[in-house]
């Protein structure tokens, strides 16, 4: 692996970071301000609209988007991506961390479209991507992911218990959902529904399917919006309570084959956890930034926190930790682009496991450095600590893939 960024990421880093300073970060404010003043809490600010003109504008749209799946025009079309491997995208990825509420939707890079846009481009029919892809990737519509249940363990995807039955050319969808993120904001046009096509099936694996169930379907209510430590998540679009009540669909709409989901769900999982993992890592970056200036500006006990040997302390662990991080999951993201994604299982479920647990800790001690405000609006450490501490749950707790990953090393033992 070669450790510097090829010329292509290069120009798009510096676009990119330009992009940040002029455009996202005086956006945060008037976001706020917007959204203070809006007859709704879910309907978008219109700085959203500002920023996401102006980032087609520079090309900086759907940088994602790392495989053509033979769209016409991917990887130069005005609404396509940038054609860039998975290596290439991540250090991109870092920086829209660093204001994940509004850079990621202003690239057209959020989740959980991104995840939903890959899973139509690799599985979809050539019906379902001209109805659905095409919009997402113009970034006229949003969707959303429904898979977790409030009434079982979701972490163990054989468990869940929506059912999604075939009676004659239609597909009928019973079941409840939460934390279906997206789902809150009005653009959010259509979920991808994972269920049980045969409960009965022999294998556990083979018993799941998904769906395309369009919001405006009959029988799909959207209950209510899901609080994460007191947040809403605005910006986002909310973590939905959804209901479906017997909703019926064309079984055009199944993606993929019967007693696919399962392996639709793992391949959509994949990028999406180098995803996270770099914003999160930019998310740990701009924490260290914010410790730095409040050490040097603030004095305690005779001295500047700076001079303080518990701040000092705090400020080398989280550049150490990020450094080491960072290289983590850009091997990861090189391994997936030459061997795949089953060749970067391990690394895949080790940047899961460390990379969220890592910047909780980095925010937490930023919170500390700051005091009162820290836990405040004054300053995005508590609603970034709310997301980092979230994504420890988010694709299956940490639990989970430290069980999958000690079972393949202790495999070669046995």
């Amino acid at each position: 692996m070669d450790f510097a960024f090829d010329a292509r990421t290069e120009e798009l880093r510096e676009r990119l970071l330009a992009f940040m300073e002029e455009y996202v970060y005086p956006a945060e404010p008037v976001a706020a301000e917007q959204r203070a003043r809006l007859a709704s809490p879910w309907d978008t600010p219109a700085v959203f609209g500002e920023l996401k003109a102006e980032a087609r504008r520079q090309g900086l749209w759907n940088l994602f988007f790392v495989d053509q799946h033979g769209l016409p025009g991917a990887g130069n079309g005005p609404g396509h991506g940038a054609g860039l491997t998975n290596l290439q995208y991540a250090p991109l990825a870092e920086i829209t961390g660093r204001s994940p509420h509004l850079a990621p939707t202003a690239t057209n890079c959020a989740a959980p479209d991104t995840g939903n846009m890959e899973l139509l481009a690799q599985f979809g029919s050539e019906e379902q991507k001209k109805q659905w892809l095409e919009p997402l990737l113009e970034g006229e519509i949003r969707s959303a992911f429904a898979m977790t249940e409030p009434e079982v363990a979701s972490s163990d995807a054989t468990n869940v218990e929506t059912r999604i039955e075939r009676v004659g050319d239609e597909y009928v969808v019973t079941g409840r959902k939460w934390f279906i993120s997206g789902a809150m904001n009005p653009d959010c046009k259509v979920f991808i529904v994972m269920g049980k096509t045969d409960p009965e099936g022999a294998d556990p694996r083979r018993q799941q399917s998904m769906v395309l169930v369009p919001r405006d379907t009959p029988g799909v209510e959207v209950r209510r919006a899901m609080t994460v430590y007191g947040y809403e998540d605005h910006d986002h679009g909310g973590h939905a309570e959804v209901v479906f009540d017997g909703a019926r669909v064309p079984a055009a709409n199944l993606i993929g084959e019967e007693g696919g989901g399962f392996a639709i769900a793992q391949a959509r999982l994949g990028p999406g956890r180098i995803h996270h993992c770099m914003r999160l890592i930019g998310m740990a970056e701009r924490a260290i930034e914010l410790m730095c200036r409040r050490a040097v500006e603030r004095t305690a006990f005779g001295k500047p926190l700076a001079a303080q040997g518990v701040v000092q302390n705090w400020i080398a662990d989280a550049r150490v930790t990020v450094e080491q991080l960072r290289l983590l999951v850009l091997k990861t993201a090189w391994l997936m682009d030459t061997v795949g994604n089953r060749g970067a299982h391990t690394e895949i479920q080790a940047i899961k496991i460390a990379t969220p647990r890592a910047v909780v800790r980095i925010l937490d001690d930023a919170v500390q450095l700051h005091g009162a405000g820290g836990v405040s609006q004054d300053f995005p450490l508590a609603e970034l600590w709310a997301a980092a501490r979230t994504l420890r749950l988010a694709d299956g707790p940490d639990e989970v893939h430290q069980r999958s990953l000690a079972r393949r090393e202790l495999r070669q033992y046995m």
